[in-house]
């Protein structure tokens, strides 16, 4: 008896489960193009209190098919993403594409896997999943507590970009292009022909310091070519959607700024700690979570150009 009441308590437990995805409220989107909607994340570092919420996310509709570009920073604003998916379209969701592997971009994988669904990265994606997910992991889970963690699945792409790639969504054509070490190691934008749009992925951060977490070299070289893109309009990976290319100005300033003042201060055999200290500190007024990125970004950038 007392094992019948057992296996009674685990299906109720398992079906109010179902019962509260099934009812995840949808996340606030803007059709910001015509079949083009985006969510904006908030401009924090990942949080319980945000629940990862940081990053901005979106959708693409075609004629025939849905893109998901990239997921958000848990299961959670995943299945809330797929709902809004559900309220404006019921065509299904053909790719789920990553713009890179950090967790604020693609913790919420899980909530799109489905056997029609296929997962589209850049070449080093799996690599980098391979390398730093338990990493990320670790680090979401002392964030954000066992509630959110439990369900995120570190999902690899079925569909790897070399160099460029065209996704068809029936009657709109998506150009997907794997970038060299830049932001990380695994950066993809997509354009959508049709409205010329792009989404940029954290190859672009508006209001939000930018985080060198590949290149910094690297990424100044990318910037001419990211602007070459012919979009009208970008959605940054932080930050509001904004005309283009003029929305790369402040990133290029804060990149050249950081590069040239850690030169200097190796030219002038300054430490790395004077360099985490000092380097870019002109750009403090100018962005947001200055004092929580730049001392990484100034480090990383003296560590790659020492020995140039």
């Amino acid at each position: 008896m007392a094992h019948g009441i057992s296996v009674i308590a685990l299906l109720l437990m398992l079906g109010a489960s179902t019962i509260a995805r099934a009812q995840e409220p949808e996340l606030p989107v803007s059709e910001v193009a015509p079949g083009i909607f985006v969510h904006i994340g908030v401009t924090a570092l990942m949080t319980r209190e945000n629940e990862g919420a940081i990053a901005n996310v979106g959708f693409i509709v075609g004629d025939s098919a849905v893109a998901v570009i990239d997921t958000g920073g848990s299961v959670r604003e995943g299945r809330q993403l797929l709902a809004a998916v559900r309220k404006h379209t019921d065509k299904p969701i053909r790719y789920v594409i990553n713009t890179h592997a950090h967790p604020d971009h693609s913790f919420g994988n899980a909530a799109f896997v489905d056997p029609g669904a296929s997962f589209v990265g850049h070449k080093n994606l799996p690599r980098a999943l391979t390398m730093r997910g338990q990493f990320y992991l670790d680090g979401f889970r002392r964030t954000m507590g066992d509630a959110l963690i439990d369900e995120v699945r570190l999902v690899s792409p079925t569909v790897l970009v070399e160099d460029t790639l065209k996704l068809d969504l029936g009657g709109r054509s998506l150009t997907l292009k794997a970038w060299p070490p830049a932001h990380s190691d695994n950066d993809l934008t997509v354009f959508d022909e049709r409205t010329k749009t792009l989404f940029a992925g954290d190859l672009v951060f508006l209001t939000h310091i930018p985080v060198v977490d590949g290149s910094l070299k690297g990424w100044l070289d990318a910037l001419d070519e990211l602007a070459a893109i012919p979009a009208e309009r970008v959605v940054p990976g932080h930050g509001a959607v904004s005309k283009w290319p003029a929305a790369l100005a402040d990133e290029r300033r804060y990149l050249n700024a950081l590069a040239a003042d850690v030169r200097a201060l190796i030219a002038s055999g300054k430490p790395i700690t004077v360099a985490a200290e000092t380097a870019a500190a002109s750009e403090r007024s100018r962005w947001q979570l200055f004092d929580d990125y730049n001392a990484r970004n100034a480090t990383a950038a003296f560590s790659e150009m020492e020995w140039e």
